[in-house]
């Protein structure tokens, strides 16, 4: 619960720095309409691209298993924002602790050409549930169960989605601090993306702390 909690805590910090006091209403600070479920819908399609399903292109490619757990950690983002704006903390931890453990029946660790549907049904059940256009309890506890079947689905434990959890986090506030809604902020450090640097850094420093990786991030940022 502690995990779920440090998780609640920081995204409940960001959504207030970056949206403002007035985002549980549904509105930025600027007065821009906010949709949690439809951010979820965009993510989860960025993370189906991930997956070569297009029959037309690149017919021997194969999964990238890495851009799909940091796009399953963007999700995360929105799903929490979203349970947070409808209910109180604790009682979206209580949620999430009840369903963490959800298990999926396809395990998609090694790809088959023509297993492509089974597979990405998962995902895309989950985009279904994001277009609902209501904001039930069973709603609600229907997207966290059928995310943490998309994350058993690529072997994402709740371990690491914790770890890259707070790993994106400390980069989405990073970005935030060096100017990213501004169009100041480089995203390419040294040739590579700073999603990948920051995976980097957690897999040299597995157990690096949210403050001290911040500071990582900057050392890395100001050599570029």
């Amino acid at each position: 619960m502690g995990k779920i909690y440090e998780m609640l805590t920081l995204q409940n910090e960001l959504n207030n720095d970056t949206n403002g006091p007035r985002w549980r209403e549904g509105v930025t600070k600027n007065g821009k309409v906010i949709n949690w479920k439809r951010c979820i819908t965009m993510e989860t399609a960025e993370l189906i691209d991930s997956f070569p399903w297009k029959h037309w292109k690149s017919i021997d490619a194969q999964p990238n298993y890495e851009n799909v757990k940091i796009e399953l950690v963007d999700i995360w983002h929105f799903v929490m924002s979203y349970l947070l704006q409808h209910n109180p903390l604790d009682e979206v931890a209580r949620m999430i602790d009840n369903l963490k453990d959800t298990k999926s029946d396809i395990k998609i660790t090694q790809w088959q050409n023509d297993k492509v549907d089974k597979y990405l049904d998962i995902f895309e059940e989950l985009m279904a549930l994001s277009l609902i256009k209501n904001d039930s309890e069973m709603l609600q506890e229907s997207l966290i169960e059928q995310f943490f079947k998309a994350c058993d689905a690529v072997g994402l434990s709740f371990e690491e989605l914790y770890r890259l959890y707070i790993g994106k986090n400390a980069l989405n506030q990073f970005r935030q601090e060096h100017g990213y809604k501004e169009g100041a902020y480089k995203k390419i450090w040294n040739g590579k993306e700073d999603n990948e640097v920051m995976q980097h850094i957690l897999e040299q420093k597995p157990d690096i702390t949210f403050t001290d990786l911040k500071k990582e991030l900057l050392k890395r940022y100001e050599e570029i």
